[in-house]
């Protein structure tokens, strides 16, 4: 079966054709950096990236784009709450973006453009919606005109009758429809500017990413993705622009479901986010990763720290099972084994959930191989693991750094068992075998499985 993505204009899953044989473009709405990233940002990333390597394992050579927006309404805001410059805000946050990024596993972008750096693009693109008849003039602004383009409202399903006011110029008495939105804001005292035919001003939020989406994917391209909040009016104004322009643009559109803490979407605004650099100071990188990346793309994620610990456990036994298998077999001239199972998953709109039930079989067989000794089927196991971790962005062995300096949590663990596995020797050694097991069965209760060997007892986590 080819790959099927459930795209948001159809609410449809679709076959997915690339545009050009051989290739995939990837469009990826980034941040408006006017803070650092939080764990509901960073889902989008996981999966986004988790989509980039099934594409390229499906043979494609993927061009990813992800933008960075550094001029805003919220950046301006804070930058002058904070009394710096608008510029050095934005790429204090930019830097933290990118070291989240690195941190998180993901795959540095082919192209990572930012908006002020495509000001001239803009203003072509604008000139163009003017000169059709679906932008008009009112002094220094410029406005897209909503009524000019009869789709509009169709991939957030909307009628334009039903829709507020565009909220980036609330009471606007010069625009034709409240509906209307900005596509160049004029100059405001002590804002940043840039000259136009129109006068200086900044762009608008919308017409940032339509530009830099054609710059380096051309007038259309694959898959346009980013969060479910998104849809309107980002995306929406997004696709208007574009194709009133004459421009294909995205050919599928996918949304990621959100992070929510108590039922609430995670933002800023609310006060309820967990910055990442936080979170992967209780957890490690590749748990959290993990953890945003096991859900449907399309399934919201409740946070809470015990789903975390969960996620954590759950990466530990794919990793333990990795580890052993490759002391005992090597990493030398490892199969090439393929899961038909994890392959049929991820073609179905990227069923992560059921790929990773796949992998965990083949842990779990891999742990019953090595149990005995069978080194062919280790081999085949291991072969087929790290096929698999590598599609979601998980091969331990990527991550060997990241283990080893995961801190106290691990050490500790590790501390506590050995003195467990040695009262537990101790009680052997005295024919006391009922207290053998009884250290045996607690271990086993807190997810802990003890092997006995000729070289000693060997624990792994289950």
């Amino acid at each position: 079966m080819p790959l099927q993505l459930y795209d948001t204009l159809t609410r449809s899953q679709r076959a997915f054709e690339p545009l050009e044989p051989g290739r995939a473009s990837i469009y990826l709405c980034g941040l408006t950096v006017q803070g650092p990233p939080h764990i509901g940002h960073v889902r989008n990333w996981i999966n986004m990236d988790i989509l980039r390597r099934w594409l390229q394992r499906s043979g494609l050579q993927v061009t990813f784009v992800r933008n960075v927006t550094d001029i805003d309404d919220k950046i301006i805001a804070r930058s002058a709450a904070a009394s710096e410059p608008w510029f050095e805000l934005a790429f204090r946050n930019e830097r933290e973006i990118i070291a989240a990024e690195q941190a998180l596993g993901c795959l540095a972008p082919s192209y990572e453009p930012r908006a002020t750096g495509h000001v001239p693009e803009m203003v072509e693109l604008i000139e163009r919606l003017v000169a059709a008849g679906h932008a008009y003039v009112a002094g220094a602004d410029v406005y897209f005109d909503v009524r000019s383009y009869a789709p509009y409202g169709e991939l957030s399903g909307q009628r334009p009758d039903d829709m507020q006011a565009a909220g980036d110029s609330v009471g606007d008495d010069r625009k034709r429809d409240p509906r209307d939105f900005a596509l160049w804001k004029g100059e405001k005292p002590g804002e940043p500017s840039w000259p136009t035919p129109w006068g200086r001003g900044r762009p608008g939020w919308h017409l940032e990413c339509s530009a830099m989406a054609t710059k380096y994917l051309g007038p259309a391209f694959d898959i346009h993705g980013g969060g479910l909040d998104l849809v309107f009016p980002h995306h929406e104004n997004e696709l208007a622009q574009s194709r009133a322009a004459g421009d294909g643009f995205a050919r599928y559109w996918m949304h990621n479901a959100l992070v929510t803490m108590s039922g609430e979407k995670m933002s800023k605004s609310l006060g309820n986010t967990l910055q990442v650099r936080e979170i992967t100071q209780q957890w490690r990188p590749v748990e959290v990763r993990y953890y945003l990346g096991a859900a449907h793309y399309r399934s919201t994620i409740e946070f809470s720290p015990a789903a975390l610990d969960e996620a954590a456990t759950a990466y530990r036994r794919i990793e333990n099972f990795v580890e052993r298998a490759l002391e005992t077999v090597g990493s030398d001239e490892l199969p090439s084994v393929g899961c038909a199972d994890f392959d049929t998953a991820m073609d179905d709109d990227l069923g992560v959930p059921a790929a990773l039930a796949a992998l965990h079989t083949i842990v779990r067989d891999g742990n019953s191989a090595l149990a005995a000794g069978d080194a062919a089927a280790v081999r085949g196991a291991l072969g087929a693991v790290l096929q698999m971790t590598s599609v979601l962005g998980l091969d331990p062995r990527d991550w060997a750094s990241d283990a080893a300096s995961s801190g106290a949590s691990a050490d500790t663990l590790d501390v506590l068992i050995s003195v467990a596995l040695e009262r537990r020797a101790d009680a052997r050694a005295r024919h006391d075998f009922d207290a053998a097991d009884s250290i045996r069965d607690q271990l086993a209760a807190a997810g802990v499985t003890i092997e006995d060997t000729p070289d000693g007892p060997r624990w792994s986590v289950t």
